[in-house]
């Protein structure tokens, strides 16, 4: 099913290309792939006419008009020559041709209806009879540079969606408009929970109090799973010398992304840290250890530094300034086993608590690109080995994929599935062999014998700043009670209320629940529309009949009301908070 649909969407892109040359004949189409969720066309009008989104429908409505001749798609291969030959003023064609020819690869064209292009296969058979009309749909027009380079001519790309049926088609843009609702900066700014400046710099986010109180909810969780597991909290600086990096290897593999800074006094080449592990390992080396020291556990929520691209920032999702729950364990390789066991056990428990669901990926070397890792072959076929045989035993179903490991060793990652049905990489737990043996480390072993331990790194939920903009899309904005920045409100009815109001928000307060009152002059009515607009877990009424009974109307966010005592209403929330239910 998954290759029909990138066949699919393979044979679509073929489509939109004919349709836009059949409007604009002047343009060159350059690369046009299938995508997650449908496809694309990369095309240079040059100096002639481009379409704007206005004009998407009317592609697409020649993209349905066409597709009904293409009744198979026909395969010929040609020399190098007759490519360029071909395709004779693309500069873009003969660019991949040349590629193509210097790899020794066949070169080879596929025509359907009246368009050819240079293409390696994958489309449906008959598309005519395989492509649901209303399956797809022309969403929008944006530039890219070609090949991703900047250095490149700006193209004007196309996207389309694609499905195998109508029906899923609107399932998915229904499911689009439910995440724009859900969108973590929307509901961010109307919940007061963090704001960016452009005056601070952009990704870098400032938490309000409101927002800090969650994310201070979010990291003290993850603090208490770290005491289950012995980890010792530590705290490290945020600028380091550069050679620190040269020697972990993060200098030559992920400069370009770090932030340099300058010193006035001295030369040193000086970065804000974009990861933890190299300073860790340094704690460890302040002092001779034993193997019965081991496992050492270090965790660290100290700030990360990422010169991401301008156009890469998306919210709290995609940042230059951000924590994470990371963690290391330098430990024997005969601890290896039960210590990632154990991590992963904790990965569970929170995510259960969070209430999102997960699979769990194996990311292995690519064979192909082995100079991009450190560690010759028996490394990493010992590393991958543990991993896989850990997971295998311990009955988890993993998905492998070749090309996502860290460069310094292979890993477990957790993929977090929130509400929507999105996936997210969140969580990690990272084998390395090698970093340990760059910096030297060493443990005493029971036979007297200097040995190099192995380094472990992991995240239980990974960044909590990241972590935060996929809650509030998974939850639209509806934190479970333990998380949420405003537990209850109390509302009166009228200012002959306020004082009874006040001794139960003074109750609440003295038993650590985050508890408001409403002292607007609002009538009632707008009183609990603001509440529930503010999406709180709980609001209390108190009226004439309450003062009088001595009890409270308590209603959730669910519409649930019931009469509580005060007594009462302290224990059931805190339970609730204490249990971090998440329903």
């Amino acid at each position: 099913m998954e290759n029909n649909l990138n066949n699919l969407r393979h044979t679509l892109a073929h489509l939109l290309a004919a349709a836009v040359l059949q409007h604009y004949p002047h343009a060159k189409h350059t690369i046009g792939p299938a995508i997650d969720t449908g496809f694309y066309f990369d095309f240079d009008f040059g100096d002639g006419e481009k379409p704007t989104d206005e004009d998407l429908k009317k592609i697409q409505t020649t993209m349905r008009k066409t597709f009904s001749s293409w009744t198979s798609f026909e395969h010929k291969e040609v020399t190098a020559y007759e490519a360029r030959e071909f395709y004779k003023g693309n500069q873009y064609k003969i660019e991949l041709i040349n590629e193509i020819e210097a790899r020794g690869e066949k070169i080879t064209l596929y025509t359907s209806g009246k368009y050819t292009d240079l293409c390696r296969g994958g489309h449906l058979e008959n598309p005519a009879k395989e492509i649901d009309p209303n399956g797809f749909k022309l969403t929008t027009i944006a530039g890219a540079y070609w090949r991703g380079d900047e250095k490149n001519t700006m193209l004007t790309r196309i996207y389309g969606l694609a499905f195998a049926t109508a029906a899923d088609l609107d399932e998915y843009i229904a499911q689009i408009e439910e995440a724009k609702k859900r969108d973590h900066r929307k509901l961010g700014k109307e919940l007061d929970l963090f704001t960016f400046s452009d005056l601070v710099g952009s990704g870098m986010p400032l938490w309000t109090p409101r927002g800090n109180t969650v994310r201070n909810a979010v990291v003290g969780y993850s603090r208490e799973l770290n005491n289950k597991l012995g980890f010792g909290e530590v705290h490290t600086p945020n600028i380091n010398k550069g050679e620190l990096f040269k020697i972990s290897g993060h200098y030559d593999q992920y400069k370009e992304d770090m932030l340099s800074v300058k010193s006035q006094y001295v030369e040193d080449e000086m970065f804000m840290k974009p990861m933890n592990c190299p300073q860790h390992t340094q704690i460890y080396a302040s002092q001779m250890r034993s193997y019965r020291d081991l496992p050492i556990r270090y965790s660290d929520f100290a700030n990360l530094y990422r010169d991401e691209r301008p156009g890469e920032l998306s919210g709290l999702t995609r940042l230059r300034a951000f924590a994470q729950d990371d963690g290391h364990v330098f430990c024997r390789p005969d601890q290896i086993e039960e210590e990632i066991s154990q991590i992963l056990n904790a990965i569970e428990e929170a995510l259960k608590t969070y209430g999102i669901s997960y699979w769990m990926r194996l990311s292995l070397r690519d064979p192909q690109k082995k100079e991009k890792y450190l560690g010759d072959d028996s490394v990493w076929e010992n590393s991958q080995g543990i991993l896989e045989k850990l997971l295998t035993e311990k009955g988890i179903e993993f998905k492998s994929a070749e090309g996502e490991a860290a460069f310094y060793g292979p890993k477990i990652d957790i993929m977090a599935v929130d509400a929507l049905g999105r996936t997210w990489q969140i969580s990690t737990v990272q084998l390395d062999f090698s970093m340990p043996s760059r910096f030297g480390l060493t443990y005493i072993d029971s036979d007297g014998q200097k040995k190099t331990p192995v380094m472990i790194h992991r995240a239980l939920v990974g960044s909590p700043d990241r972590f935060i903009g996929i809650l509030i899309e998974h939850y639209g904005g509806n934190f479970p009670l333990w998380l949420a920045p405003e537990q209850i409100r109390i509302v009166t009815v009228g200012e002959a209320h306020e004082a009874c109001a006040r001794t139960i928000l003074s109750a609440l307060k003295d038993a650590g629940i985050r508890a408001e009152m409403d002292q607007s002059d609002e009538n009632l009515g707008k009183k609990i529309r603001a509440a529930k607009t503010a999406r709180l877990p709980y609001f209390a009424v108190i009226g004439d009949k309450e003062v009088e009974a001595e009890d409270i109307t308590l209603e959730s966010r669910a519409g649930a009301t019931e009469k509580i005592t005060l007594a009462a209403l302290v224990e059931k929330l805190t339970t609730e908070i204490k249990t971090k239910a998440h329903a």
